[in-house]
């Protein structure tokens, strides 16, 4: 049976991220995608103009409907916008464990807030706990660990707060290199950065594709680099002239996914 993989993020009108570009990546990895969408953006290469959240009781109704008919082998995590949506989401996989990969989005790039401020507490302490990986980029290692540093004690403060494992990405900062922390364990995963205008979903597809690995069984620092390679090559072939700003990834024109 094809591997079922779910994610519970924010719709992207424009394409090029949250569920949309999610679901693209499940594909990509020959996965089956589910959704449980938590809220609407109006949104564009340049940026999010206006976020309608959706209620959560809704956002239960999306959860229970895909787990009790066609079952999910991993689920990922994305924008979440709410203290009351996150609480929610962890309460429902408290009781539906699965695989779990929490992707902390809490900025876009072009700088609106994605996840409230007072929300942030209930994903240190209610969701990130749940997590087979979390997956923060540095900026989002930053807040979440409350200092700025090295991805290595970046990573090592985050797995504190219970997650199983951690990836802080390297798509920011000097260095090109996720850093795995699993197990006690460092490992560094190099990532090629690419000179083309085209990033917009790249953090969402890495954190999809590790979903979809996890979902088929891959072993994390197998699915780690592999989801590494996928959202740099996605950025390689993005669509850089579509909009104004950073265009979106091109995950589906990859090959070999896994």
């Amino acid at each position: 049976m094809v591997p079922r993989c779910l994610t519970v993020a924010g719709s992207d009108s424009g394409g090029g991220a949250g569920i949309q570009a999610d679901l693209k990546a499940f594909a990509a990895a020959g996965c089956h995608g589910l959704s449980a969408i938590v809220a609407l953006t109006a949104q564009n290469t340049v940026g999010v103009t206006a976020v309608h959240e959706v209620p959560p009781a809704f956002v239960l109704a999306q959860l229970d409907a895909v787990f009790s008919d066609i079952g999910v082998d991993a689920a990922k995590t994305g924008m979440l916008f709410s203290a009351e949506i996150v609480e929610e989401v962890a309460g429902f996989f408290a009781g539906h464990p699965v695989p779990l990969v929490v992707d902390p989005v809490l900025i876009a790039t072009s700088g609106a807030r994605l996840l409230r401020r007072d929300a942030v507490r209930a994903l240190t302490t209610r969701l990130l706990p749940l997590a087979t990986v979390a997956t923060p980029n540095l900026l989002e290692a930053q807040e979440l660990a409350g200092f700025e540093g090295p991805r290595r004690d970046l990573a090592e403060a985050i797995a504190a707060l219970g997650p199983t494992a951690v990836i802080v990405t390297g798509g920011h900062g000097r260095e090109a290199i996720d850093h795995l922390y699993s197990g006690g364990e460092h490992v560094e995963i190099p990532v090629v950065r690419h000179a083309v205008a085209a990033t917009h979903g790249a953090g969402c597809t890495h954190s999809a594709t590790l979903a979809a690995l996890l979902a088929r069984a891959t072993p994390l620092e197998e699915a780690a680099r592999e989801a590494a390679r996928v959202a740099s090559a996605a950025v390689a072939r993005g669509f850089a002239k579509l909009g104004a700003g950073e265009g979106p990834v091109d995950v589906l024109g990859l090959t070999g996914v896994g």
